[in-house]
């Protein structure tokens, strides 16, 4: 076997079975990890360091001016008519046209028969059918009375399968850690359910989140939408086919490196990752410094509505608690604003390194913001090119240190791209952590700087469209450094700063394939993203396009 070869291109099937057999060796697990180093750029960090490695970390995003403010003018934009957003579902309840009990039995429908087709677009993987329906009855009762809760009331919403849902298990597209059934809620769940929301189930993800691609061997073959012969994106793999077909207006996704985002990009909607402590994690299996919480959907006013909703201090999560309060339906009213006289920042530098599809598609649609009165400034972030080598160290790292000990003890339960992926992360070394630790902070001061003159930056969000996919990857995974290149490229800048950041659907490429534009805003500022994607989409330059196979919750 050439262990030079192992990451440069696509591994799977019984050639990664090799890989995952002879990497247990710590010398060629050693080979496997400088593969790695190189693929992702990891080797250059040292040169940056220049010999200084003092590391001053925070968690918390470091804002680069105060916050904006801005008058809400704007209707909000129209969402697709093809789409089950949370407003067409409560405007029909309140009418009387249907019932949540109604729709949540359509639902659960619909799931089993998109988990019929081949190949797979069933994301629902576990469900809470009891649990939903007494919900369900409860918010119907509730119209009937004309007293919902809110915009989130009868509304049905799909949890990423690593957060606690109370009587489902709480998984990492795996079965460990234990698969007994959760006691409590995860403080987000809890929060959808004080709003009126039905939580329905979980949806599946990749393995220990490590796949951007959207594999894994662990659960069903799932595809894109858009086109059955390739990728979802990951991690929130059923997160974003949830969302594109129209199965539920919001799914909650998590994100260390882009795992809302890129399934967002790649399946066509909408997707946001608030800013670090912005949405409390207590209850998410996850832990480390990049993980973020956050909603998928067919429109920006879903992702507002649920911030609205969930987006407050938690004293169960020490790390929200820099957040600041936000005032009750602060980031709804954030869609109707006008962006005249916004500055978007634009790296020209970042924009090469994405297809020529997506960066023309981008450039169409910022135009769409210029015309509506936002002012695109050239600006330079040194740093921005190193954010995926700087990202995947820390992620692989913090992801080795939490979950080490489970696969010292049940390595062959694993899939083996995640074996591969273990068995060569754990060659690298504390003091590489520090150099990444290190340029992180240095690359959080590059950002705030920038933010000093701009008010948001534009950046593509994948750079390729969803990947082609192997019948062997299903099987086996699938380890592949240059397609979470393509991935993760321009999407670990956010989860770096944890600043908050936005991805709206720009269009399809000439495969019919969708593409993603990614706004990133200054810390704590979600208004200010919400802003600008919204304007995107009352334009038309963002809008969600309906898949060959979809579901009409109110057909």
């Amino acid at each position: 076997m050439a262990i030079e070869h192992l990451l440069t291109g696509r591994l799977s099937g019984h050639p990664l079975a090799l890989a995952a057999r002879a990497m247990r060796q710590p010398r060629i697990a050693a080979l496997g990890a400088d593969v790695l180093r190189t693929d992702l750029g990891m080797t250059g960090l040292a040169e940056l360091i220049e010999g200084n490695e003092r590391l001053e970390p925070s968690a918390s995003p470091r804002p680069g001016r105060p916050p904006r403010e801005g008058a809400e003018s704007l209707e909000s934009p129209a969402a697709p008519s093809w789409a089950p957003t949370c407003q067409a579902l409560t405007n029909a309840f309140v009418a009387g046209r249907t019932t949540p009990e109604r729709v949540l039995e359509y639902v659960f429908s619909e799931a089993d028969r998109l988990a019929q087709r081949q190949p797979l677009l069933g994301c629902l993987w576990t469900r809470d059918e009891v649990g939903a329906r007494e919900a369900a009855r409860a918010s119907s009762q509730r119209y009937a009375r004309g007293r919902p809760r809110g915009p989130l009331d009868g509304v049905p919403v799909l949890v990423k399968e690593e957060l606690a849902v109370r009587g489902l298990p709480r998984r990492l597209g795996h079965e460990l850690p234990s698969p007994a059934p959760m006691q409590h809620d995860a403080t987000l769940v809890a929060r959808l359910r004080e709003a009126g929301a039905i939580v329905v189930g979980q949806t599946a993800m990749t393995e220990l989140g490590m796949s951007p691609i959207g594999v894994n061997p662990n659960r069903p073959a799932l595809r894109n939408p858009h086109h059955v012969e390739r990728a979802a994106g990951g991690s929130s793999t059923g997160a974003g086919i949830a969302a594109a077909v129209g199965l539920t207006p919001i799914s909650i996704g998590a994100d260390g490196g882009g795992s809302i985002r890129i399934p967002a990009a790649v399946c066509g909607v909408f997707g946001l990752k608030p800013s670090f402590g912005r949405v409390t994690r207590k209850g998410d299996a996850f832990t480390g410094s990049l993980n973020h919480l956050g909603p998928l959907g067919p429109s920006t006013r879903d992702l507002a509505v649920f911030l609205d909703a969930v987006a407050s201090p938690d004293p169960g999560d020490p790390l929200s608690l820099a957040a600041p309060t936000p005032q009750p339906g602060m980031f709804e009213r954030a869609i109707r604003r006008s962006v005249s006289g916004l500055r978007v920042g634009v790296d020209a530098k970042e924009w090469r390194d994405a297809d020529t599809s997506i960066a023309t598609a981008g450039e169409q649609a910022l135009k769409a913001l210029e015309r509506a009165g936002a002012t695109l400034v050239d600006i330079t972030i040194p740093l921005a090119p190193s954010a995926l080598p700087i990202g995947a160290l820390t992620i692989a790292a913090e992801t080795y240190a939490c979950y080490n000990h489970a696969f010292e003890r049940q390595r062959d339960a694993f899939g083996l791209d995640v074996q591969a992926f273990m068995l060569m992360v754990g060659q690298l070394s504390a003091r590489e952590y520090l150099w990444a630790q290190t340029l992180r902070e240095r690359l959080r001061v590059q950002v705030a700087r920038s933010f000093g003159d701009v008010d948001a930056l534009a950046l593509p969000s994948t750079a390729k469209t969803g990947l082609p996919l192997a019948s062997t990857d299903d099987r086996t995974g699938r380890l592949d450094a240059q397609g979470v290149r393509a991935m993760c490229r321009f999407t670990f800048l956010a989860n770096l700063t944890g600043l908050p950041a936005g991805t709206v659907p720009i269009g399809l490429d000439a495969d019919g394939l969708p593409m993603g534009l990614q706004i990133v805003g200054d810390a704590w500022d979600e208004p200010t993203v919400l802003a600008l994607m919204a304007e995107l989409e009352r334009s038309g330059a963002a809008r969600v396009l309906r898949p060959p196979h979809h579901v009409d919750l109110l057909g």
